[in-house]
């Protein structure tokens, strides 16, 4: 039961609001088709929640899905400035706003900036709505939420383009310099489509202000805007909370690890931990940084040394994390760049290195070798821009292929 408040916003207003903003929605140019249509399950007695980072092309994918399957659906921004003064008792006067509208399918955007969001989500799915949520905070995929809906929900994510998605939309041929083109420009729609020099700055203000300061009451702006920058500036490079605690002068690590957590559920980093079979030996280790985007690094990046191999791993990492599971590097006495688990089962071992030399090759092997041999696999991956081959060692396979073959599902 909500209460009644005295600030309340009419129903005339919501009403307006949602007919501009269907407006505003289906006058959006339908874009490049998404990969994730195809996978979309039809939300019945489940709310459909799909989740990614700002700008990653959550309208165009709601714009796509309100013409093709949805055409009668209710759509409604939260986030619109001119629902500022929205509030959890809100939502009975939207009620009568819905079900004036006579539609049952609810397609709502940013629900969650709302306190309270999935008791109304419940609600109105106890009421036979169909409802689809979008929202750019991992929290909308966090095990509370589970509680909170009582596992009535299918999680999807959104990410930038793809590689495939990336070559679709440039119309480029699937190739080692198209790889090349996507780890400079990464897979930001906006930015793939006109290269707006201030986009990728813009937005990463925005997720710091916007999705992160506000939404979880950070006072220190200014440091968590240097703790970020460095960050992106080291993706492939390993990270503790104690020496980032020591370099920004932080009073806590509690108070970094925080941050740290606020910087993943804004999909803007992720944080990949060593293997171990210990839980509490992969809590202290230190983690491997990666960005959401190789373009936004290279757009954002304080370094101004020639990182590519690392941009170049960045780029791997997200082909794995789209295929979602588990994600660890692997060190002892040698290093495997990633070991993914699906199911709580061993998948695969992979090594990235952008140039194969005599220099490197030894190592590169040894560290894919080692990790074969410690989770009894027969065959690994090494990831390079271009090259191809094939290595045995005591009769483990290490199969060399090229990125562009590795990361998409067109190539032959």
């Amino acid at each position: 039961m909500y209460q009644i408040q005295l600030n309340m916003i009419p129903d005339t207003h919501l009403k307006e609001i949602a007919d501009a903003q269907r407006v505003n929605l289906l006058a959006r140019t339908e874009g490049l088709k998404r990969e994730i249509l195809s996978t979309i399950p039809e939300p019945t007695s489940h709310a459909l929640i799909i989740s990614g980072i700002r700008r990653c092309g959550k309208s165009t994918l709601l714009t796509q899905l309100l013409r093709k399957k949805y055409r009668h659906a209710f759509f409604f921004n939260f986030e619109d400035p001119r629902l500022y003064d929205f509030e959890r008792n809100d939502f009975m006067r939207l009620d009568k706003v819905i079900t004036a509208s006579r539609r049952k399918v609810l397609l709502f955007d940013e629900i969650q900036i709302i306190p309270e969001w999935e008791r109304y989500v419940r609600q109105k799915l106890d009421e036979n709505y169909q409802l689809i949520v979008t929202g750019s905070n991992a929290s909308l995929l966090s095990r509370e939420l589970g509680t909170k809906l009582t596992g009535r929900y299918l999680m999807q994510e959104l990410f930038p383009f793809s590689f495939d998605e990336f070559c679709a939309f440039k119309r480029q041929k699937i190739s080692a310099n198209a790889i090349t083109e996507y780890m400079r420009i990464g897979g930001f729609p906006e930015y793939v489509k006109a290269e707006n020099d201030e986009m990728p700055g813009r937005l990463f203000g925005d997720i710091l202000t916007r999705d992160i300061a506000v939404r979880y009451g950070v006072r220190d702006i200014k440091t968590l805007q240097r703790l970020a920058l460095y960050l992106i500036s080291n993706v492939g490079n390993l990270i503790t909370g104690n020496k980032l605690k020591s370099i920004f002068e932080i009073g806590a690590t509690g108070t970094v690890m925080e941050y740290l957590s606020h910087l993943e559920m804004s999909y803007l980093l992720h944080f990949v931990p060593k293997f171990s079979w210990s839980l509490k030996k992969q809590s202290i280790n230190p983690r491997k940084v990666y960005a959401i985007d190789t373009g936004f690094v290279n757009a954002n990046s304080a370094s101004f040394t020639d990182d590519k191999g690392q941009i170049f791993e960045n780029l791997v990492f997200l082909r794995l994390r789209r295929q979602s599971g588990e994600i660890y590097y692997f060190a002892e006495k040698n290093e495997c760049d990633f070991v993914t688990f699906r199911k709580g089962a061993v998948k695969e071992c992979i090594q990235v290195c952008y140039t194969l030399t005599p220099d490197n090759l030894k190592r590169e092997l040894n560290g894919l070798f080692e990790a074969l041999e410690f989770f009894n696999l027969s065959e690994g991956i090494i990831v390079t821009l271009e090259q191809s081959d094939t290595f045995e060692q005591n009769g483990k396979t290490a199969r060399v292929v090229p990125a562009h073959v590795f990361l998409s599902d067109k190539s032959s």
